[in-house]
């Protein structure tokens, strides 16, 4: 069985239509915050130390961008388009700060279908779960190049509709 074998394709571009949308609902946990410091070798004090944090406007311990960001990214390779999608372009705004034990909705939106580029752009809203006047914390827009299915001949080679 190969790696393969798990993994459905996402959809494709003809299968994506524009308003297709996704809700999803993350809680930050400190295992999760630990291990993204540890990966990327961030040791900035404001998003592990409230004594420093204490110091700042923040006041405490803030969630790192960078997670916000992946956990869009992820949302994108896993459900919209979904496996085999490659992210071609991100642009993200961080209006408020997370803090730590704050559970965030992500609402993803797909607002332009380029066929000609083989490009899907998703909007992405998010709100603090518990901010019951749904002031948005982050506006980001995703360009995403959903998977392509190819065609095999027996030999390997691939099919090409203008081959004869």
């Amino acid at each position: 069985m190969g790696m393969n074998d798990h993994y459905k394709l996402g959809k494709t571009i003809e299968d994506i239509q524009e308003g297709d949308s996704l809700s999803l609902t993350e809680a930050i946990d400190d295992s999760q915050l630990m291990l993204y410091l540890g990966m990327t070798k961030d040791t900035n004090p404001l998003n592990l130390l409230p004594d420093y944090a204490k110091q700042t406007h923040f006041k405490k311990p803030v969630i790192p961008s960078g997670i916000l960001m992946n956990i869009m990214l992820a949302a994108v390779s896993k459900h919209l388009p979904g496996a085999g999608s490659h992210v071609v372009n991100i642009s993200s705004n961080f209006i408020e700060p997370v803090y730590h034990d704050e559970t965030i909705t992500f609402h993803f939106e797909v607002i332009k279908i380029d066929k000609m580029k083989g490009v899907v752009t998703i909007s992405v809203e998010a709100t603090k779960k518990q901010d019951e006047d749904n002031n948005r914390i982050i506006d980001a827009v995703i360009m995403v190049r959903p998977p392509q299915l190819v065609v095999e001949e027996e030999e390997g080679g691939i099919l090409n509709e203008s081959s004869e």
